[in-house]
């Protein structure tokens, strides 16, 4: 039990040590992680205002150099791993969007120059729902779709 209350309480004040040791006071540390929050893209409704809020200033355009992986059926709705690999040169950014849930913006990742743009995460899914990957690519956006059907206990959707 102490190691856990250690373990829990130490990454926090090791994170605050080393903001401290940066010259940062914790408020500094906290803004500097919030800044890099898109929250206008996480509040997106739609595969078009989760682009507009990435940046795209025209449509994103399908492309079958993106690849969306996806089961055609989730029996958990809860928990659908979901998985995008772009092959598009000079992509910055993957996201998975998810048409119907309240808040369309499942997941976004930056991706660092000189890296694979391979990514894959568990979203949650309300109800069956086309799911996008959306890539960004220097100033273009593209996208790959998929419909996934969530069953509930197995008995169809």
């Amino acid at each position: 039990m102490e190691r856990r209350h250690f373990l829990a309480t130490g990454s926090g004040a090791t994170a605050l040590a080393l903001a401290a040791s940066a010259g940062l006071s914790p408020a500094q540390a906290q803004a500097q992680t919030a800044a890099a929050w898109n929250k206008v893209a996480f509040d997106s409704k739609s595969l078009a205002e989760a682009a507009k809020a990435m940046g795209a200033t025209s449509a994103p355009v399908e492309s079958k150099d993106l690849v969306l992986q996806a089961p055609e059926i989730a029996e958990n709705g809860s928990v659908v791993r979901v998985g995008a690999q772009s092959n598009i040169a000079g992509t910055t950014q993957l996201a998975l969007v998810v048409e119907k849930n309240p808040n369309a913006l499942a997941a976004l990742f930056d991706i660092p120059a000189g890296t694979e743009a391979n990514v894959s995460t568990n979203v949650k899914m309300g109800q069956s729902s086309n799911v996008y990957a959306l890539a960004k690519a220097g100033d273009k956006f593209f996208y790959s779709v998929k419909e996934v059907k969530v069953t509930l206990g197995g008995c169809g959707g």
